[in-house]
């Protein structure tokens, strides 16, 4: 039979082929097609025989047509079939479709969409068909449908809806999102297609998902990009989420059900992404999407715009040229603006209880370099340039003129800082995870530190001493890039060098090439001309004396403080060479013995880097006493009758007619001094046992001993016939000169610093050598005579004319370590033994009170720089001992000693000691929070006085401690306020309250202390009236820091404001304002300008809070939630925010409405008042434009409140601003008529003068009215839009203003005009536009100064004078 139809196909014999079809049965047509399609012979003829033996005009024919599909179909879908021949069978079925009449291709359709719904499409194969099914059957007229008819194009609207409305079966997806490529959709049949396939991806097996999404991007091309972006991000955003829950509760039975191995799913995100790149690449579109998508998402939650999957698609982006810029710019935008947000919204406790805190961006952006691990090659490099891009773009900026400043540890906490810490750990953790990245990250940090030589590069230092601590044996495989950079070090500045050498230093000890190669570089830079050159050499020099010790210096494991085990193994044998190390040692100080003949830099340099050197390098104590013995003999006076006992006059040389200082001799005896002190310590310490020892160095010791000694000697020998010597010998008498414009007075301030200096190191060395005896501290004070007699000439001299004191003060020699010893001997010993000794300095007033202010300098120092001079002055953990013991004493002092018997028993010039203690105890509670974060609970530990010696209190309640010192402060200002006006301190009370601000700062602000602490702010606020300006301010100041950690402070600023209304008075002068008084501190002196400016600045804080808050809001309503239905969800969230919002707008609205009504003064005042209404306008204007935005997207509705604050600034707020400013104006003309008044019986040009001075400062100072009453027009503008949208009549509050409707007084303008007739003829050129003095009268309130001046009036003072219809003649 089969041969036979073949036979009449090839005749073309249609008549016997549809006689031939009509004796067959269906299930015979149907063997016959099976049995030739699985042979694969001559189906392609057969079934095209069987189409012509079937024409369409007859139902057999159409019958038998529908039966070939179906079975066709079946057979394609069950697999047996050679590729090859299902798809030649495919493409003749789709050739004849267009043939079938309607009703036949919607029973092909249907079979399809019941064959989907019962998931019985296994190979997807068959589903070739369906799209050009789809087409003819939208091309048909009319089908019958539901009892109905349908266009074709409506009925397979009908289709795609049942289709994707119906449960698909996993499996096919890929085949389904496939096929509705070839399918003709709309835009809207698109997006229900896309969103079906997107919620089908949680129910899809992970492997199907990457081919599944390139499907997806295809079908991208016809639209809905977004929909699709923002589908894949959130999916997988879920999936990260869950991940990290995964991780905090790693016991959950269901968590491990539910989620799938981490490293599996890194890989399939790895492959999507670049899915979805090579999609942006050939479809530029896509990209532009996906980058705006993500910054419409970065108003609201950062978390989810900034998610791991995202930041790695973004940097995968970014190798695209096109993109590159735009993608590394919204990174930089997103992540700074996340920080900015978060520090926002922790400095208020009213934006933490309204907005949860979001995820930190820095943690998703490591979290990407963690993931990279999982082959995401493709982001390793974009990584690198993005966190190159963070440290370059937010790294500290230098100083005017290239000046390199040092950073301030306060900035650490600002977003710019913290963006640059999080690109170093990107690198760092990109450097520790990718291998083949690491040497480009190396040469790029090299690069930055050798060329970045006019900006800080503090960063990078840092970033590369962390790179060599995490892996300084692979770094050796990069060593020549370490060498290279060395020989740049000439050109570097000496803070470059220092950092550069500190951080490679454990690359010299395990690597003798790098180390060879620095020390050529250093000494080639030893012989530079450059000064800084060889200052660079220097501080190398004595950095490898400090770390290539001697053997009997430390122990053999202390040689490696900063290597690990393994690394000291490496290159133990090679390195750690004792006699090597000894010849190195030797040979580096005779180098540096070169330095003592070079410029007085240099020997500085060397003097304060020896002492480190002695005592980290033991061995080298006998050549480097010898050095500092021999320098000191080439100023030392040997005869003992001698006076002075140094030679000043061989300190100093001349240049070039200039007097410059040769040799710091101070700096030479405070080394000299140190190295002793540390010598007699260690033979203290460290006793010789063993004889043999003893007898085997017998004689090096007898040479230390022997330098040991002579300096000893030489130091006391110094110190008495300094004690014995006067001013003069040192010709530096009352009638000195100490100007700076000569020589002569040059060399005196030389000289000046010289010896006070001199005079503090003996001070130090008497005080530590004396064992407390009585002689020894006799000694003391009279070198402290000398001392304080130089140091007040110099005074007396700066207030006559300059000098070195008045430029800068001059910083002390004493050590850290010793000022802290002084000042707990003067005021903490109470041995019985001491007592005697130590009277002859407690009785000293003065000298009491330079060991306070010395401490001071050095808390200053350690505040400003995170380091002090002098030795352990950059050893962190001696350093903060120091601190803790100083704030121990000073404490001590200031509590046990009130200031006001302090004060009674003797008058004192300058601060008082109670005042020094006081001013250093706020400095260290500064530093302590901003150099010392990790050891504040250790700080406080330590200054317990109730429990010395009670280290084993590891946990400390920081709250408690800190509430317990802070009640010690609060009795002290109250004991200040409870006294007589007359005896009132301000300054010190000033420093009660800084103190009191910043250790409220530690308070935790749920605690009861804060709470406490706040209330008993607010009480002295209103219990207690100063006439103190800055203490006021303070007082206030603190109280608002506390508010807002507590809540929002419009209620304190609503009472304020009404209270400075009572002080002040109305601009009324009629009216009489009733008498309040919540806050006593407000009163006529301090309520302006004081408290006006406090409750401006906190009204500005508050205004940017509520602006912050309806930006969250916009941007939630921007986001279209696609994928779920979360609409109303969304509208509770954010009903609780409006109201807030409303509340606080409302408040400060009243707020507003006293502080308008107030006769504020003309000043600053004014125009901070008139900016910050016109700030109030536009954020109301912002959250109308939001209510508008709501009514067009259908998801707002107008609260009640909302009306009820639209009402109060129609009555409340808008009339009074328009008062306000006529009022401003005023005053303002008032007292530009009073200037110009009082020059007028003088010449022409001062009068002249006086009046555009007075003129050019009213213009400015009511240059924001036209700001404000155009924002005052904006806000009514959208009202009324707002009207339109809601049905919802807002407008009926709103009053028409008449202030812009301007009159001129035409009798005040013909007497100026006659007035200036009159005038001298020589001056009319000059004085034509100043003589005109403009009184204006506005009956409606705002005077036009530029019309009548003839000035340009343009938008720059009054928008609106351009407008003719504005202006008209006075009276009509």
């Amino acid at each position: 039979m089969d041969q036979k139809i073949l036979k009449m196909a090839a005749a073309e014999d249609a008549e016997g082929l549809q006689q031939c079809l009509h004796h067959m049965k269906e299930q015979e047509v149907c063997s016959l097609i099976t049995s030739h399609a699985l042979k694969g012979k001559e189906i392609g003829i057969l079934v095209r025989a069987i189409f012509k033996g079937s024409p369409c005009s007859k139902n057999e024919g159409v019958c038998r047509r529908l039966f070939v599909y179906k079975h066709c179909m079946q057979l394609v879908e069950s697999g047996d079939l050679q590729s090859d021949i299902a798809t030649d069978l495919i493409g003749l079925l789709m050739l004849e479709a267009h043939q079938l009449p309607g009703s036949t291709l919607a029973e092909l359709a249907s079979l399809y969409v019941d064959a989907i719904k019962e998931g019985s499409i296994i190979n997807g194969k068959s589903l070739d068909l369906f799209p050009p099914i789809l087409t003819v059957l939208a091309s048909q007229e009319n089908l019958n449908y539901g009892g109905g008819q349908l266009c074709g194009e409506e009925y397979k609207k009908q289709l795609l809806n049942t289709l994707c409305s119906s449960r698909w079966d996993p499996k096919c997806v890929i085949h389904l999102t496939s096929m509705f490529r070839d399918v003709q959709v709309s835009t809207e049949e698109l997006q229900f297609v896309v969103i079906k396939v997107l919620k089908m991806f949680p129910k899809v097996d992970l492997q199907e998902l990457p081919p599944l999404v390139y499907q997806l991007l295809l079908l991208s091309a016809k639209g809905c990009k977004k929909t699709l972006l923002e589908g894949i991000i959130t999916f997988f955003h879920q999936q990260d989420q869950l991940q990290k829950e995964e991780q905090m509760a790693t016991d959950s039975v269901e968590l491990e059900a539910v989620t799938v191995p981490k490293d599996q799913l890194r890989h399939i995100e790895g492959t999507i992404i670049l899915h979805v790149v090579f999609a942006i690449k050939l479809d530029h579109d896509l990209g532009r999407e996906l980058l705006k998508y993500l910054k419409t998402g970065q108003q609201g939650d950062t978390s989810r715009v900034l998610c791991s999957f995202n930041i790695a698609l973004l940097l995968s982006m970014a190798r695209i040229h096109r993109f590159e810029g735009q993608v590394f710019e919204f990174l930089k935008t997103a992540t700074i603006k996340s920080f900015r947000d978060r520090l926002f919204q922790q400095n208020s406790k009213f934006l933490q209880d309204l907005i949860p805190v979001q995820c930190s961006v820095s943690e998703m952006i490591l979290d990407t370099v963690t993931n990279s691990m999982f082959g995401w090659d493709h982001v390793t490099q974009s990584l690198v340039q993005l966190g190159f891009i963070f440290m370059d773009s937010f790294g500290p900026k230098g100083g005017p003129f290239g000046k390199v400043v040092e950073n301030n540890a306060m900035a650490a906490k600002t977003p710019a800082q913290q963006a640059s810490r999080l690109g170093a750990k990107i690198l760092l953790e990109t450097f520790k995870v990718h291998e083949p990245i690491r040497s480009e990250i190396l040469e790029q940090v090299l690069n930055r530190v050798v060329t970045k030589t006019t900006s800080p590069i503090t960063q990078y230092i840092d970033l590369l001493s962390d790179i060599v601590t995490s892996a300084p044996l692979i770094l050796l495989d990069s060593s020549s890039k370490v060498i290279e950079a060395f020989d740049h070090l000439s050109y570097l500045p000496l803070s470059t060098v220092q950092g550069l050498l500190k951080a490679v230093q454990p690359l010299l000890k395990i690597s003798i090439s790098m180390k060879d190669s620095l020390i050529v570089v250093l000494r080639k830079a030893m012989f530079s001309s450059q000064l800084d050159a060889r200052k660079s050499a220097v501080a190398g020099f004595l950095l490898l004396l400090k770390n290539f010790k001697l053997l009997g210096s430390l122990s053999y494991s202390q040689c490696s403080q900063t290597l690990t085990a393994s690394q000291v193994q490496v290159d133990v044998h090679s390195c750690y060479n004792v006699s090597t190390n000894e010849a190195l040692c030797l040979e580096i100080l005779g180098s540096l013995r070169r330095c003592l003949s070079q410029q007085a830099d240099v020997r500085l340099m060397l003097y304060e880097g020896l002492f480190d050197v002695l005592r980290r390098n033991s061995q080298l104590a006998n050549t480097i006493l010898q050095t500092l013995l021999s320098q000191l003999n080439r100023y030392y006076e040997l005869e003992e009758d001698l006076l002075p006992p140094l030679k000043l006059e061989s300190c100093i040389t001349t240049q070039g007619g200039q007097i410059h200082l040769q040799e710091p001799l101070a700096h030479l005896l405070s080394c000299i001094q140190n190295c002793l002190a540390w010598f007699q310590q260690s033979l203290l310490h460290c006793p010789k046992s063993n004889e043999e020892e003893e007898e085997e160095e017998e004689e090096e010791e007898d040479n230390e001993d022997g330098f040991h000694h002579d300096l000893g000697v030489q130091l006391d020998s110094i110190t008495r016939r300094m004690i014995k010597s006067e001013l003069e010998d040192f010709e530096l008498d009352k009638s000195a000169d100490f100007s700076l414009t000569s020589n002569v007075g040059i060399k005196n301030n030389i000289y000046a610093v010289l010896v006070m200096g001199i005079f503090e190191v003996l001070i130090e060395h008497n005080f530590l050598t004396s064992n407390y005896s009585t002689s020894r501290f006799e000694d003391v004070i009279s070198l402290f005579s000398g001392y304080h007699k130089l140091s007040e000439l110099l005074k007396e001299k700066s207030g006559k004319g300059k000098s070195l004191s008045s430029n800068k003060t001059i910083r002390s020699l004493l050590s850290f370590n010793f000022v802290s010893s002084l000042l707990t001997a003067l005021f903490r010993d109470s041995t019985l033994s001491h007592e005697e000794s130590l009277s002859i300095l407690r009785s000293n007033n003065e000298f009491v009170r330079y060991a306070v202010s010395m401490a001071l300098q050095k808390i200053q120092q350690l505040e400003e720089t995170g380091q002090t001079d002098g030795p352990d002055g950059q050893n962190t953990e001696k350093t903060f001992k120091y601190l803790c013991d100083i704030t121990r004493v000073l404490l001590w002092r200031y509590t046990s000693i009130p200031s006001a018997v302090e004060e009674s028993g003797k008058k004192e010039k300058g601060r008082t000691i109670s005042r020094l203690c006081l001013e250093g105890l706020l400095r260290i509670f500064n530093s302590v929070q901003q150099r010392f974060q990790s050891k504040i609970q250790q700080f406080f530990r330590t200054l317990d006085l109730m429990s010395d010696g009670e280290e084993e209190q590891e946990n400390v309640n920081i709250t408690e401690k800190v509430a317990f010192h802070i009640r010690q402060f609060q009795r002290s200002l109250v004991t200040q306020l409870s006294g007589d006006e007359e005896e009132f301190n301000s300054k010190e009370a000033q420093l009660l309250v800084n103190i009191l601000s910043t250790l409220s700062r530690l308070l935790e602000p749920t605690s009861e202390q804060f709470a406490q602490m706040l209330t008993w702010t607010i009480k002295i606020c209103k219990e207690n009236n100063l006439e103190d300006v800055q203490f006021c301010k303070g007082l206030m100041s603190m109280m608002f820091s506390l508010q807002v950690l507590h809540k929002s402070p419009v209620s304190l600023l609503q009472e304020l404001s009404r209270d400075v209304h009572s002080r002040l008075g109305d601009i009324d002068q009629d009216i009489e304002i009733e008498e309040q008084s919540h806050f006593a501190m407000v009163n006529s002196k301090t309520a302006a300008p004081t408290v006006v400016q406090v409750i401006l600045s906190q009204v500005e804080k508050v205004l940017e809070e509520v602006d912050w808050l309806i930006t969250k809001l916009k941007s939630q309503l921007s986001s279209e939630k696609v994928l779920t239905d979360e609409n109303s969800q969304e509208s509770t969230e954010r009903e609780p925010v409006e109201k807030a919002i409303i509340i606080q707008l409302g408040t400060l609205l009243t707020a507003f409405h006293e502080l308008i009504q107030t006769s504020i003064p003309s000043g600053g005042c004014v125009d901070v008042l008139l900016k910050e209404l016109g700030k109030m306008y536009n954020i109301l204007t912002s959250l109308v434009k939001y209510y508008i935005h709501g009514y067009s997207t259908n998801v707002a509705h107008l609260p009640a409140r909302f009306e009820k604050l639209v009402k109060l600034s129609g009555s409340h707020l808008t009339p009074q601003c328009y008062a306000f400013i006529t009022y401003v104006q005023n005053i303002q003309n008032e007292s530009m008529n009073f200037g110009g008044g009082a020059e007028k019986k003088k010449d022409k040009k001062r009068e002249m003068a006086a009046i555009t001075a007075a003129t050019a400062r009213v213009l400015r100072e009511t240059k924001p009215i036209p700001n404000l009453i155009f924002a005052i027009e904006q806000y009514e503008k959208f009202l009324i839009h707002l009207t339109k949208k809601s049905k919802v009549n807002l407008m009926q509050y709103m009053k028409l203003s008449t202030s812009r409707d301007f009159r001129i007084n035409a009798a005040t303008l013909n007497a100026a005009l006659q007035q200036q007739e009159e005038g001298d003829i020589q001056d009319c050129e000059n004085d034509a536009a100043d003589q005109v003095e403009p009184q204006l009268q506005s009956i409606s309130g705002i005077q036009c100064l530029h019309c009548l001046l003839g000035l340009r009036a343009t938008s720059e003072y009054f928008p609106m004078c351009e407008a003719k219809s504005h202006h008209r003649p006075y009276g009509q």
